[in-house]
């Protein structure tokens, strides 16, 4: 594998819409038109089309990898496809459209960078584009691309893609995320997904696959605040390495470079940077994603949980936190429910003081006096840890700003929070 492939960008991006809106289809188009399917993938859903008595083979089935999906023409689970251009490597999150599985949607728009929502150009907006929408702006998602899709079963009217561009416009200017793009698209003939459309020759943007290649991701990342929370402690135990101690783990935001002043929380010791390593290499500096291990110059008692930071730079410690949360589990969320808190790598227990709010995703409104919280609902809450996390504002750094509750009694993740 050449070093230039692994160098290259990587674009997360996640599918969003309504039932039936065509994103399997879509991804499937843009697998094929970019030419990354393998020929016996295209061999086994091209025999599967015809066993179905489909006129054209269906490439929805690329990323319907269940039976029930396959049988059903849905999408339920989140499927991952991963393919590359020559100017970008690319990981889809393909989610369901189903109001039921909007917990899946957000699991799948928890690491992206964009998200791809798609508009049926027959029916307009309808509830899941703003379910959906609200779901990528409260998750942090920097860019929304809308792909108004199907424009071959309205005749390619200029006119209707325009109507529904000015409305989605209209919603998404009341929502975080302020780069957002139009694409008019037939992921069914392939209509301006990797291919200019002949028949749409009023439309002058660029196509789908030209926008993923270029859009700018480079400062999605925070590269000010330096966050190292520490997985794991190294320590070989082996002669050659006798007084080797490293802290492994992964950036979630900042530069990190060898000699800098560094803070460990929740101790206060300070220290050097010794080294940096990844693998078999040593580095003079790391940042947000990657994945290293620090050896600091003095040797402090570090542990799982702890996190590494400047000294003029440190996040905010505290036991009491307010976030939104989408809620996943089965049973509503209890007012003074007692659940596991994961945040970066330590883990704590919580207690929820209060239910602020419940939101209305259609409208955007709150709800204060709702505070039944059921599966797939948003809500804002307040909950008391038992140690003091260290935490910064979702919309500063998605890593340290976010955090999961765990059901106790079946280790199962019941809610996923963004910390306001």
């Amino acid at each position: 594998m050449s070093t230039e492939y692994l160098n290259m960008d990587l674009l997360r991006f996640t599918t969003a819409g309504s039932v039936d809106d065509g994103k399997s289809t879509l991804i499937g188009r843009l697998l094929y038109d970019s030419k990354s399917i393998f020929k016996d993938q295209m061999e086994a859903i091209e025999t599967v089309s015809a066993k179905k008595g489909e006129e054209r083979v269906n490439l929805a089935l690329l990323t319907d990898g269940l039976r029930a999906e396959r049988e059903q023409g849905i999408t339920i689970d989140v499927a991952y496809r991963y393919f590359a251009t020559p100017k970008r490597k690319f990981i889809i999150a393909d989610t369901p459209g189903h109001i039921q599985y909007t917990r899946n949607m957000v699991t799948g728009a928890s690491t992206a960078n964009l998200a791809l929502i798609l508009v049926d150009a027959r029916k307009g907006i309808v509830e899941q584009t703003k379910r959906h929408s609200f779901i990528a702006s409260l998750l942090g998602i920097p860019h929304i691309i809308y792909c108004i899709n199907k424009m071959d079963l309205v005749n390619y009217k200029q006119d209707k893609f325009i109507e529904i561009k000015k409305e989605l416009a209209n919603f998404s200017s009341k929502l975080t995320t302020t780069d957002v793009n139009f694409i008019p698209v037939s992921a069914l003939i392939g209509d301006n997904i990797v291919n200019r459309s002949s028949t749409m020759d009023w439309y002058q943007g660029g196509t789908l696959l030209h926008l993923l290649e270029n859009i700018h991701i480079a400062s999605d990342y925070n590269l000010i605040d330096c966050r190292f929370p520490v997985q794991q402690v190294i320590r070989p135990q082996k002669t050659n390495f006798h007084d080797f101690r490293g802290y492994a783990g992964r950036v979630s935001s900042g530069v990190l470079k060898k000699g800098d002043d560094v803070v460990v929380l929740p101790s206060g010791f300070q220290s050097k940077i010794k080294s940096i390593l990844n693998f078999d290499k040593e580095l003079e500096e790391v940042f947000a994603p990657m994945s290293a291990t620090i050896t600091l110059e003095d040797d402090l008692d570090v542990s799982r949980g702890d996190m590494i930071v400047r000294p003029n730079n440190q996040p905010k410690s505290t036991q009491e936190i307010e976030l939104m949360i989408c809620w996943m589990g089965e049973k509503p969320l209890l007012e003074k429910g007692k659940y596991a808190v994961k945040h970066t790598t330590k883990e704590v227990r919580a207690i929820v003081k209060e239910i602020l709010y419940k939101v209305n995703i259609n409208t955007l409104h709150r709800n204060p006096k709702n505070k039944e919280i059921n599966c797939n609902d948003i809500a804002r809450i307040s909950i008391r840890v038992t140690q003091p996390l260290f935490i910064d504002k979702y919309s500063k750094n998605r890593s340290t700003g976010s955090l999961i509750l765990i059901d106790e009694n079946t280790n199962s993740t019941v809610g996923a929070g963004m910390i306001i």
